[in-house]
């Protein structure tokens, strides 16, 4: 990964409590696990930065590199990867995702 597409995603991750990377927008999802994220994330009334990683082929296989995670979406918490859509679905079922955003 090229040390710009580093300092995008790093920069992304510090500046917003919740990232999602994510195929295509919150408002045009472009796969149907982005959507599936996308829509826990606004039905819980979370406030979160969208980045659509097929703008741009270094960050879509860059953010499987820096996580170490061979899928997308990818959601950060506060700084921390917390996972992928069936992590975060049963994260959401399980209540944990609620606690990790402070909401209920």
């Amino acid at each position: 990964m090229d040390e710009e597409t580093k300092n995008f995603i790093q920069s992304n991750i510090d500046n917003n409590n919740v990232v999602l990377f994510m195929k295509g927008t919150p408002d045009a999802p472009q796969c149907g696990f982005s959507m599936a994220v996308s829509n826990i994330l606004k039905g819980l009334g979370v406030d979160f930065k969208g980045v659509n990683v097929l703008a741009d082929q270094n960050l879509r296989e860059g953010i499987k590199v820096y996580s170490d995670w061979p899928t997308i979406p990818q959601l950060y918490i506060k700084g921390e990867f917390v996972g992928g859509c069936d992590i975060v679905k049963e994260m959401y079922q399980d209540g944990e995702l609620q606690k990790a955003l402070d909401v209920k």
